[in-house]
């Protein structure tokens, strides 16, 4: 693939390997955020003047790119959220409202924290039950498994597309055939899909499916819920204010329709117009080749610490550009503080999965992740740095 580590000023002179946490940014969606808060700048929805106008223009136009993006069957499914976390929790309050104690939800050993707390604070309320689907000793979800612990009961599978921690990538079409043959609804996390490989929610048969911006070479603050038209229209609001409303008075409030009805206040103008802008500067590349690029680097650095005996690797050998590891005798945050010196910049800690981590029996991984403007020279400087991590511990 043709090198874009010119485009990300912020990569230069340095080996950033913490993609899976927040991915850098091009210059074309800097300049478009710096644009949308400049020059275009006004409000949304609200103004009758051309500038509020044509910014309302470009702000739903960046909602019909994100349909686009992911295959949704219209813009009006597509609510705007400030990431993935909020979208799961709203889909919990909202959505999750309508459920009964007994009601049962399954999710798997492997979901990030946001993935499961949303649920257990609804467990808390109403009754609802959780069951965790186990993984296969690769770590990937164990459908299988969860074939078996399916029950006409569950009401909603819930799963991560890609592991944040293993880079393990679900069989989300399989998944989905397992919650339709119970009558469950299908919730994926895409934050660790959508940067790494395309994604169709028509295709794949979800009935949920969520993303941040951030991850996918986008600003924080703003992600996207994605849900089928008549879930949304059957789900009551979570959070009031205005934009969300038809009508108000004191004696009753009456409201729009979705995705309107979920977007209560301002919006986050500017991150969407700036999303927007990432979508179009990823599909330029194209996702099939990032996808290729990354795991062509994922194989390059498995093969060499797989040669280090005091390397332990996790996760499958065909991660979506994610590698979880641990060296033996040293604390995660030892190595991840080493190769900071050697300029290699990589996450270490429990990485908001620690389920996970008990699962695996270790407090903590340093995890090594990759994106679209990591070469080998990146590899070559993890490894180098790993080997001064051996030489300082002995």
């Amino acid at each position: 693939m043709t090198s874009y580590r010119a485009d990300f000023p912020g990569v230069q002179g340095w080996h950033y390997l913490d993609t899976a946490a927040t991915a850098q940014k091009p210059r074309v969606v800097i300049e478009a955020m710096a644009r949308a808060l400049g020059e275009d700048y006004a409000t949304v929805h609200r103004g009758v003047y051309a500038r509020s106008a044509n910014m309302t223009l470009a702000f739903e136009a960046a909602r019909q790119r994100v349909a686009r993006f992911i295959g949704a069957p219209s813009q009006n499914e597509i609510v705007f959220v400030r990431g993935a976390t909020e979208a799961i929790n709203l889909i919990a309050n909202s959505w999750g409202s309508l459920l009964k104690s007994g009601d049962r939800i399954l999710l798997s050993q492997l979901e990030h924290h946001s993935n499961i707390v949303p649920w257990q604070l609804l467990r808390d309320r109403i009754g609802i039950e959780i069951d965790v689907c186990p993984l296969t000793p690769d770590g990937q979800i164990d459908l299988d498994a969860a074939e078996e612990m399916l029950t006409p009961a569950h009401k909603l599978v819930a799963l991560a597309h890609v592991s944040n921690v293993l880079g393990s990538v679900l069989d989300a079409k399989r998944a989905a055939k397992l919650a339709q043959a119970v009558g469950a609804k299908l919730l994926l996390d895409g934050c660790q899909a959508v940067p790494h490989m395309p994604v169709n929610v028509a295709e794949l048969g979800c009935d949920f499916y969520v993303f941040s911006a951030h991850k996918l070479y986008g600003p924080t603050g703003i992600g996207a819920l994605w849900a089928k038209a008549d879930l949304l229209d059957a789900m009551p609001p979570w959070q009031g204010g205005g934009a969300m409303i038809d009508r108000v008075s004191f004696e009753q409030t009456t409201y729009a329709p979705a995705p309107a009805r979920f977007e209560a206040g301002t919006p986050a103008i500017a991150e969407a117009i700036a999303l927007s802008a990432a979508i179009d500067y990823v599909d330029g590349i194209g996702l099939a080749a990032i996808h290729a690029h990354e795991a062509q680097l994922v194989r390059a650095a498995r093969d060499a610490m797989s040669k280090m005996n005091s390397v332990r690797l996790f996760g499958p050998e065909n991660s979506a550009g994610i590698i979880s590891f641990a060296v033996e005798g040293v604390h995660p945050h030892d190595v991840g503080t080493i190769l900071d010196e050697e300029g290699v910049a990589i996450r270490a800690g429990h990485h908001c999965a620690q389920p996970l981590m008990d699962h695996m029996g270790v407090p903590a991984t340093a995890r090594a992740s990759f994106g679209l403007y990591n070469d080998m020279d990146d590899v070559a400087a993890l490894v180098r740095g790993l080997e001064r991590v051996k030489r300082i511990f002995g």
